[in-house]
């Protein structure tokens, strides 16, 4: 998963960034209004996390111009204690959540995961694919009840592939969403990733559950037993 994270204050830019990469997913840094709405109409995100009080331009014209223009990533405001009328504003304009300022932590990367549960319709924290079951919320993986240690950047994969169980995903797409803007998107990071993961999923006499296209990208989807071993008519 991939957020976006819209605050001038310094000290807050780095504090809460690390949370989100300690919870294993991405993110990018605007430093202002104007840096935060280019990387907002320029990229792809499963969250924002967007300061109202920003220099340039401030969070609810960010917020307006992104839901005139059909933008409809989750969106989570954080305000001042005393700026209930900011509150009210942000949310009829087409903010989903917001969090007042000072907070815990850990109490925005949950509802930034509550967030991306209800952008996918999912209100259960564990994913299942046939046998493979993903807590999101413990960032556990196990198949066929056997736990499986995956990297923070291999889980960050998985659950990405899975949030979008059988579609084709390209490797761009993974590397804008599971990376972070920096290095060569051309470079082969994201098939030697998706290799490690593949082999850590394959388990003796379980059927596939990352198929490559080739020229194309990769589907996680597991494979129906009849389309391995059809049935001779």
């Amino acid at each position: 998963m991939k957020a976006l994270f819209v605050e001038d204050y310094k000290p807050l830019q780095k504090s809460v960034s690390k949370a989100i990469r300690e919870a294993g997913w991405a993110v990018d840094v605007g430093a202002d209004g104007e840096e935060g709405l280019w990387f907002a109409e320029n990229h792809a995100y499963d969250v924002i996390i967007l300061d109202l009080v920003l220099p340039k331009v401030p969070g609810l014209s960010i917020l307006a111009r992104l839901r005139e223009n059909g933008n409809a990533t989750p969106i989570l405001i954080l305000t001042a204690k005393d700026a209930v009328e900011d509150r009210m504003k942000g949310l009829d304009m087409g903010a989903d959540d917001y969090l007042v300022k000072p907070f815990f932590l850990g109490e925005l990367i949950s509802r930034l995961k509550a967030l991306v549960r209800r952008s996918y319709n999912q209100k259960d924290p564990i994913t299942r694919i046939g046998n493979l079951a993903i807590d999101t919320s413990a960032r556990r993986v196990r198949r066929g009840g056997q736990e499986i240690e995956l990297t923070a950047r291999e889980y960050a994969l998985l659950e990405y592939l899975a949030r979008r169980e059988g579609q084709l995903v390209t490797r761009t797409d993974i590397w804008n969403h599971v990376y972070e803007n920096y290095g060569d998107s051309g470079s082969n990071v994201v098939d030697v990733y998706v290799g490690y993961l593949r082999k850590k999923l394959h388990l003796p006499d379980m059927p596939a559950l990352i198929h490559t296209r080739r020229g194309q990208g990769y589907v996680l989807q597991e494979e129906k037993s009849e389309a391995r071993n059809p049935k001779p008519e």
